[in-house]
């Protein structure tokens, strides 16, 4: 078993967060075991508003780098924020150490978890998208090496270059990516006929999971943040209803990078020629209602809103007894929600039955 890395996690609270603190060190705790590593140490400021140069206060500043001094295995600090470029490389160089930003962070997972190839070019694009504008922190020993006027000196004409190789390096993935998009139209339109149904949920919600149990076809599936990237489209026959396509896509969560959206938005578009969107809720998450609101945000942002839905409270079997009832009250009635557990399989057959229904009501509208 490799170890893990041992990391400094840092967060800044301002007047205006919206997310519990504790929920947001335990996201950000996930997302950086999910990359390999490990929190050691957890530093917290209130402030007004970041510091523009800095994003914390200069005596936080002053208190983490003294921790550090004692702990020389800390290679790795993570701020649960997206810093900008100057604030990136000025907390580098006050820590001495790589300064990891929430963005780059789920970049970095995101590459080790893309497995196609559509996947693998949409999140280079991702990257190198990101990287672009902080290329000059990267030749820090070259700078004050410019001559006079209209002079260039060796770290300006290799900064050039690579920025150069990187616009070109966008520009082809963007034109592989365009040349997939049509492809996925080509698809999109051969299978127009059927009744489609795309899987939503925030991450690690039991998405393909549920997709595995509906199609009885077993899909990769690990307990982490973003395990799988790739939109997976199964056919399942229902009886009376004819073929169903399932398919899952992308976990959502919370502040998801621009980057990212940007890249995967042929992917998530998706969900726009859904007859039903499937949102899987992990009911058993003490901050459900608010993932649910993140779904709902993305949701909206793609266009997508406004589409029928359905919702599933997953992991049931973990809630309270007078926990789910009380939520079962609530939902009583109505038919665009289920009380589920993919684990123990509860109430699959319901939710497979009302899958149904919706196929033979759609089909015959269309008739």
């Amino acid at each position: 078993m490799s170890r893990l890395e041992p990391c400094l996690l840092l967060s800044l609270y301002t007047p205006k967060d919206e997310v519990d603190p504790v929920e947001r060190t335990e996201e950000m705790k996930a997302l950086i075991e999910t990359r390999g590593g490990e929190v050691i140490e957890l530093f917290t400021q209130k402030r007004e508003h970041p510091d523009p140069g800095l994003y914390f206060g200069q005596g936080k500043i002053e208190e983490i780098r003294r921790y550090l001094e004692n702990f020389h295995e800390i290679t790795t600090v993570i701020v649960d924020a997206y810093l900008s470029p100057v604030q990136q490389r000025n907390l580098e160089e006050q820590f001495g150490r790589t300064v990891m930003d929430r963005e780059e962070l789920i970049l970095e997972i995101f590459a080790r978890h893309a497995r196609t190839r559509e996947a693998r070019l949409q999140v280079e694009l991702a990257e190198l998208e990101y990287l672009l504008p902080r290329l000059r922190n990267l030749w820090p020993h070259l700078t004050g090496q410019q001559g006079g006027f209209n002079f260039r000196g060796p770290g300006e004409t290799q900064l050039e270059t690579d920025r150069r190789a990187i616009t070109r390096r966008i520009a082809a993935l963007k034109k592989k990516l365009l040349h997939i998009e049509k492809i996925r139209q080509t698809q999109r339109k051969g299978r127009a006929s059927a009744f489609k149904v795309s899987i939503v949920g925030y991450t690690n919600a039991g998405k393909s999971s549920l997709l595995s149990l509906l199609s009885g076809k077993p899909l990769y599936v690990e307990d982490k943040l973003f395990a799988t990237l790739d939109t997976t489209v199964k056919k399942v026959y229902f009886p009376q209803a004819g073929e169903v396509l399932l398919s899952d896509t992308v976990g959502f969560i919370r502040n998801l990078p621009h980057h990212l959206v940007a890249s995967f938005k042929s992917t998530l578009e998706e969900l726009l020629y859904s007859d039903l969107i499937l949102e899987v809720v992990d009911v058993a998450s003490p901050s459900w209602r608010q993932k649910m609101e993140v779904v709902e945000q993305v949701l909206t942002e793609l266009g997508a809103g406004e589409k029928p839905r359905m919702t599933v409270f997953n992991k049931c079997d973990i809630l309270e007894a007078g926990t789910l009832e009380s939520l079962r009250e609530q939902y009583n009635g109505r038919d665009d929600a289920l009380f589920i557990s993919v684990l123990k399989k509860d109430n699959i057959d319901t939710l497979k039955e009302r899958l149904a229904s919706r196929a033979r009501i759609s089909r015959n509208d269309t008739r």
